[in-house]
C-alpha cells in the first residue's frame, strides 16, 4: 500500500463495495479468502486501507474500479436459480437473466434455490449494507404456502418466538389468507426482519408444518406486485425509500395467483 496522507485512504472493504464487488460484509469474506490482491500482493487483514488513486486492487485476478453509475433493480426470481452470479456446478444463477447488463452487479441477501420472488440487485454496496444491517429492522414479507392448516395459536408462537438454527427468531405478522387455502393446505403471509438461512420454512417446521411452496412479495413497503417471473425493473429514489419504511401493512393482497 502506498504512503498516502491519511484522508486520501480509504478502508479495503469500503472501496471494494464502491467498485460494486459485494457489500462490505461480503469483501471481507473475499479479503479473508485470500481473493484480494493489492499491488500484486494478497491481503488477509480486514481493515487495511489503501489509496483508490494509487493503489492497484485485484479481486481474483481481475482489476477494480468504482462505479460510476449506480443501479438499483429489482428482480423476479424464479424456483431454481441460484441467488449467486455463478456456479461451478453450471446451474442457473441470477446472473443468466443479466448478460447483456453492461454494469457488473450482485445480490443483496439472497434467496433459496426453492424459493421465488422479490431479489433486490445493485452495484452499490453502502446501499447492500444498509438493506442487511440488522439495525434498519426491514421488513422481508413472505407468501407460504404450508401442508396444512395451522390454528390461531400455532401462528402466534411464530409472533411470539420460536428457536431455530442460529438462534431465536420472530414474525412481524402470520396472517392466514382468506380464501387462498383447501380443506389441506393454507396460505401464510409473514414478515421477519431477520435473514437467517432458511428462516421461514425453519419457524414453520417448529410449529409442525412443511412450506410448500414460498414466495418473497415485499422489503419493506416495496413490493413485486405483477412483476412476471424473470422479468426486473430499474428502482428510482422513490421506490428506493420504499425499503426502508419500516410499516408492515396487514391488509390482505388483492389478488394471489394459485401458480405461485
Amino acid at each position: 500500500m502506498s504512503k498516502s496522507s491519511p484522508s486520501a485512504l480509504v478502508r479495503l472493504n469500503k472501496y471494494l463495495a464502491m467498485c460494486g464487488i459485494a457489500s462490505r460484509r461480503k469483501a471481507d469474506e473475499l479479503i479473508d479468502s485470500g481473493s484480494v490482491k493489492v499491488n500484486g500482493k494478497v491481503v488477509y487483514e480486514l481493515g487495511v486501507r489503501i489509496d483508490p488513486n494509487q493503489d492497484q486492487v485485484t479481486v481474483s485476478g481481475r482489476l477494480t474500479r468504482p462505479e460510476a453509475q449506480k443501479v438499483y433493480i429489482m428482480f423476479h426470481k424464479p424456483k431454481h436459480v441460484l441467488t449467486s452470479m455463478s456456479d461451478p456446478q453450471g446451474r442457473p444463477t441470477v446472473a443468466d437473466f443479466f448478460k447483456r447488463l453492461p454494469l457488473r452487479i450482485f445480490p443483496v441477501g439472497r434467496l433459496d434455490w426453492d424459493t421465488e420472488g422479490l431479489l433486490l440487485l445493485t452495484n452499490d454496496g453502502e446501499f447492500a449494507q444498509r438493506v442487511n444491517h440488522p439495525k434498519e429492522e426491514i421488513a422481508k414479507v413472505y407468501l407460504a404456502k404450508v401442508d396444512g392448516k395451522p390454528t390461531p395459536e400455532q401462528l402466534r408462537r411464530l409472533i411470539t418466538g420460536v428457536s431455530i438454527i442460529g438462534g431465536r427468531v420472530r414474525a412481524l405478522e402470520a396472517i392466514r389468507l382468506r380464501g387462498k387455502g383447501s380443506d389441506q393446505y393454507d396460505w401464510i403471509r409473514i414478515a421477519i426482519t431477520e435473514g437467517k438461512n432458511r428462516q421461514v420454512r425453519q419457524m414453520f417446521q417448529k410449529i409442525g408444518f412443511d412450506v410448500k411452496k414460498l414466495q418473497r412479495v415485499a422489503i419493506g413497503q416495496l413490493r413485486l406486485a405483477n412483476l412476471p417471473r424473470g422479468e426486473h425493473v430499474l428502482l428510482g429514489p422513490q421506490e428506493l425509500r420504499k425499503i426502508f419504511e419500516k410499516k408492515v401493512k396487514k391488509e390482505r393482497p388483492k389478488s394471489h395467483k394459485k401458480n405461485l
